[in-house]
């Protein structure tokens, strides 16, 4: 016994399925357009088919992430890649930096004719 979808429940259920992605860059592309002023945000809306308080949101958004960005808050989650890059590039400098200073120690010694472990400085 199947219970039947009252007209709200449809309509939810319409609009969820209608509800239109944009991508990040067209969300920009709309809102810069809207910053410049070059047209009012309501032909803006029509002629993009959205409802003006989706414009309002994205440019609030879209400020908020500028303010965060500007104020150093805004941090990105790095990549597994980058995190096994780096660890690679950490050991590549920590073994080059061994091999300087193994040069450094035995430029020293030359340079003094001492075979004798010198105290670093």
């Amino acid at each position: 016994m199947e219970k039947e979808a009252s007209p709200e429940t449809g309509l939810g259920e319409v609009q969820r399925r209608t509800r239109q992605k944009y991508a990040a860059e067209e969300k920009i592309r709309v809102v810069l357009e809207g910053l410049r002023r070059e047209t009012s945000v309501a032909k803006l809306c029509r002629r993009e088919g959205i409802p003006s308080s989706l414009y309002y949101r994205w440019s609030k958004e879209f400020l908020d992430a500028g303010k965060s960005r500007l104020k150093g808050t805004l941090s990105r989650q790095e990549t597994p890649q980058e995190v096994v890059e780096l660890r690679r590039e950490n050991e590549q400098l920590k073994q080059l930096a061994a091999e300087l200073m193994l040069k450094n120690r035995t430029l020293k010694r030359s340079l003094t004719g001492s075979t004798l472990e010198e105290p670093d400085t």
